[in-house]
């Protein structure tokens, strides 16, 4: 069976994806679950990293891997938000303590994970507030930042990434404000204080 296995498809969905990819994604490349194995020993072309999700064993590391990594087991609708995302869209200069990933509040009970913070939230991130980015699916920069503003993120990180993001043309103030409007008004009031002191 492993030569109709699509090694050059697998490679190419791992390499969008940070050299990551998951049993479900060889499956269906064409592989049977012992081929995989056979590739995953040491000294195999695949490293496991846990269950179910693999690396190319010689791909370059990346500087957001550990975000590809974390995220891209988890069920479809999750994405990485609050400050990960910031660390994607390298807006501000937030660390990030752990993955930020959002899923709806119907698919809470995810197992904890060392290094991961699951939000789950009975408003998700609709289609049109979520990008591709880093090889994952990521908020919107408006999203991004209201949720990280929200959740507590520090004032001047998030002035930062404002400034940044309409600097670079990732957001607009309309869209800003849009994003921040039905939070809470502490947030409301946050950004539309930057977007006045920004349009003075």
């Amino acid at each position: 069976m492993s030569d109709r296995v699509d090694h050059d498809g697998l490679y190419r969905i791992a390499e969008s994806q940070a050299g990551y990819f998951t049993a479900e994604q060889a499956l269906d490349a064409g592989m049977d679950r012992s081929t995989l194995i056979h590739h995953a020993r040491p000294e195999g072309r695949y490293e496991r990293v846990r269950r179910g999700l693999y690396r190319l064993r010689h791909f370059p590391s990346s500087p957001h891997e550990h975000v590809v990594a974390a995220w891209l087991p988890l069920p479809s609708p999750a994405v990485v938000s609050h400050e990960s995302a910031l660390e994607l869209y390298e807006l501000s200069d937030v660390i990030p303590n752990a993955v930020h990933i959002t899923l709806p509040r119907t698919k809470r009970g995810q197992r904890t994970r060392p290094g991961v913070r699951f939000h789950t939230l009975s408003d998700p991130p609709a289609p049109n507030q979520i990008r591709q980015v880093a090889g994952v699916r990521a908020t919107s920069p408006e999203r991004t930042i209201v949720d990280s503003l929200e959740a507590g993120t520090q004032a001047e990180q998030i002035e930062l990434a404002v400034r940044q993001a309409l600097e670079r043309g990732l957001t607009t103030p309309r869209r800003l404000r849009a994003a921040a409007a039905g939070r809470p008004a502490r947030v409301r009031t946050f950004i539309d204080r930057l977007l006045l002191e920004r349009a003075a």
